[in-house]
């Protein structure tokens, strides 16, 4: 083989492998498609706009509106969402879960959030069971927002119903007349007899004087 044929064997593949780093500093170049690379020094990209940025809570109904815990074991009980894109429309669904349910739907519902991302529903409950959430928002990217759930409230004891034993009726009394309440009758004591007085004696005739000339008169 001559020494010129080498060379250009040689060449070419040099000017193959030139090409070839040109075409991927150009590809990698700015503007031209390449992704950004992440800041460095462990600095953080902004947060998403119109994303699953969001999240929603079980609560009970005396939970408060701002606390952010899940409660998962619940009775009456509200849905509460935090941290959703300002005024964004949210749509959602509870159906009965397994193993106490069959999948279907129990309750529904449309809220649309406030300018903070936030909204909750108003108080609810269902029967005692196995439940799961699927919250749905406009803007959302992949698969709904999902919570599962129990609802178990206490079953209330009847107030048992008191026995009225029936009062017998009572004939009337009839009406007495009063007894008249009679005075106590006065003992009298008998007066005794006042002892009878002797008669007075009986003072004799006066003897008649004789009347000059006649004759005296005898009894």
């Amino acid at each position: 083989m001559s020494r010129v044929a080498s060379r250009a064997k040689i060449i070419v593949p040099a000017g193959a492998a030139l090409a070839a780093a040109v075409l991927t500093l150009a590809l990698a170049a700015p503007g031209a498609g390449a992704q950004p690379i992440a800041p460095a020094h462990g600095g953080k990209a902004p947060a998403a706009r119109n994303g699953d940025n969001g999240t929603v809570k079980i609560h009970n109904s005396t939970t408060p509106v701002t606390d952010r815990r899940n409660e998962p074991h619940v009775c009456v009980f509200y849905l509460d969402a935090f941290g959703f894109d300002p005024g964004q429309s949210v749509s959602w669904q509870i159906k009965s879960w397994p193993p106490t349910g069959d999948r279907t739907v129990v309750a529904s519902g449309a809220l649309m959030l406030d300018s903070s991302g936030n909204g909750h529903t108003g108080d609810m409950t269902l029967p005692n069971g196995h439940y799961k959430l699927f919250w749905n928002f406009a803007g959302e990217h992949g698969f709904a927002k999902q919570k599962v759930f129990w609802v178990s409230c206490a079953a209330a004891t009847p107030t048992p119903t008191p026995t009225v034993t029936p009062t017998p009726s009572v004939s009337p009394t009839p009406s007495v007349s009063p007894t008249p309440t009679v005075p106590p009758t006065a003992t009298v004591s008998p007066s005794p007899s006042p002892s009878p007085s002797p008669p007075s004696p009986v003072p004799p005739a006066p003897a008649p004087t004789p009347v000059p000339g006649t004759l005296p008169v005898t009894g």
